[in-house]
């Protein structure tokens, strides 16, 4: 991976902490609308993370691919990832 790990396992384990908590909460009965903003800071953090995965990805992967004949299998498998983050 060619992401800035320590920045990126920094994230996960934050949204894994997250998610701990919201489970605690459903656990506990809370407030169905204080779940849901958890879980939406859960979710933005996640795509953060991907994002970050993703721009290095471009600047490295894709970026070399360019330098040799087969430049189109990365482009293309980025470019898929970037139509499955926009739906999501």
């Amino acid at each position: 991976m060619k992401a800035d790990s320590s920045s990126v396992a920094h994230k996960l384990k934050v949204a894994r902490g997250q998610l701990d908590g919201i489970l605690r909460m459903i656990d506990e009965d809370r407030y169905c609308v204080d779940i849901a903003n958890q879980l939406l800071a859960t979710q933005s953090l996640l795509k953060s993370a991907s994002q970050e995965i993703l721009q290095a990805h471009i600047r490295s992967c894709v970026r070399d691919a360019l330098e040799t004949d087969e430049p189109n299998l990365k482009i293309e498998e980025a470019l898929s990832l970037l139509e499955k983050m926009a739906k999501s």
